[in-house]
């Protein structure tokens, strides 16, 4: 598999607890390196991995959802060169669960924005949202 780095992005607004936001973010990329960047009333957390291997608990979470259909027609519409991008809604996944959302509109307190930058974006699809038998 190509080389594979992982970046996450979120707000913490000042009704939210940030060690809440940090176990969503976690629940996403396993137990990553999060920066908490003062910003307004409240923060942004920005996390990165690298490696395939960071993907393996949004893999999971995507099997154990039964979402791996839907998620792969998403991911292939998120695709922009060799980045993809999309959001997950925060206080679905800080429950252990997948819920895309939209960048606005959709989480009153803001999604969880994704950048996954690799050189085979498709590939990388394939096996983080593998086709289901049908």
């Amino acid at each position: 598999m190509a080389e594979v780095t992982v970046y996450v992005e979120t707000e913490v607004h000042p009704t939210e607890s940030e060690e809440k936001v940090k176990s969503a973010v976690n629940n996403i990329l396993g137990n990553s390196a999060i920066t908490a960047q003062p910003q307004g009333k409240g923060s942004v957390l920005t996390a990165e991995a690298k490696g395939q291997d960071s993907l393996f608990k949004l893999r999971n979470m995507l099997r154990n959802d039964r979402v791996r259909d839907a998620a792969r027609r998403l991911l292939f519409k998120s695709i922009s060169g060799n980045n993809i991008n999309f959001c997950l809604n925060k206080q679905v996944t800080y429950s252990g669960h997948v819920s895309f959302s939209e960048e606005t509109a959709e989480s009153p307190l803001g999604p969880i924005r994704v950048t996954i930058n690799t050189d085979n974006p498709r590939q990388l699809i394939e096996w983080l949202a593998e086709k289901t038998e049908r």
